[in-house]
């Protein structure tokens, strides 16, 4: 049994999709850019951080194809698209404001994530989230839908680089006192898997957020689940 599970937010605990397509399309839409994309496509587009998930929205609406969004670490060639990063920080600019506002309107929690965050937390098991997305956001989102269930919360900011970086996890663990042999990581994407390896942590990833599960087995994860009850097995819990 580990002492402390820490977590990515987007895909893993919270499926925020639906609130990412509608202002993603929002913030298009006020560039004069496309803008009536599918969640299967926009979800491609989020993963490694603000810019670039903005970046790769530019591309997509351009008309990027899917499987070159898919890949975080695949480069979006903006000069391609006919786009600079002054159009990048133009929707950044739409975007961020507009999700802070409505980034709980859609937003829930996947079924049984409450329950396995309870029950880690009656055994006695540090909880946590490390998440690209602001951390305002991250803040505002874990109080709403998971109050009291996390020891530590810590999302985009100034102050600590972001994932794939470890310094999330490194410093969670820090403030926590866990070593990191009795720590694990989970989350739903190749972003979340070379964050645990950067970390040296164990990871678990998870096929309903928004990477499939021959992406993440591409992509390296070696231990994949398919719902909360498999995930509470994983971390050695007879029941969630």
């Amino acid at each position: 049994m580990y002492q402390a599970v820490l977590f990515d937010m987007d895909g893993t605990i919270l499926d925020t999709i639906t609130d990412l397509t509608i202002c993603t399309n929002y913030a298009l839409s006020q560039l004069g850019k496309p803008h009536e994309f599918p969640a299967e496509l926009v979800k491609l587009c989020y993963g490694c951080g603000i810019e670039a998930d903005m970046q790769k929205a530019l591309a997509m609406a351009a008309g990027c194809a899917g499987e070159d969004l898919e890949y975080v670490e695949n480069p979006t060639p903006l000069s391609s698209y006919g786009l600079t990063a002054q159009d990048t920080a133009r929707l950044q600019s739409i975007f961020v404001p507009y999700y802070s506002a409505h980034c709980h309107l859609h937003t829930t929690p996947y079924d049984g994530i409450p329950a396995l965050l309870s029950a880690l937390r009656k055994r006695g098991i540090r909880t946590a989230v490390a998440s690209n997305k602001d951390e305002a956001d991250v803040a505002k989102l874990a109080a709403m839908h998971f109050p009291g269930l996390f020891d530590a919360i810590m999302g985009n900011s100034p102050a600590i680089h972001r994932k794939p970086a470890p310094d999330m996890l490194d410093r969670i663990l820090h403030d926590l006192s866990i070593p990191k042999e009795q720590a694990v990581y989970i989350g739903d994407s190749e972003v979340d898997i070379e964050t645990a390896k950067n970390a040296g942590l164990a990871c678990i990833s998870v096929t309903w957020g928004f990477r499939n599960k021959s992406f993440l087995a591409r992509h390296g994860a070696t231990r994949i689940v398919e719902n909360a009850t498999e995930l509470a097995m994983e971390l050695g819990m007879r029941e969630s």
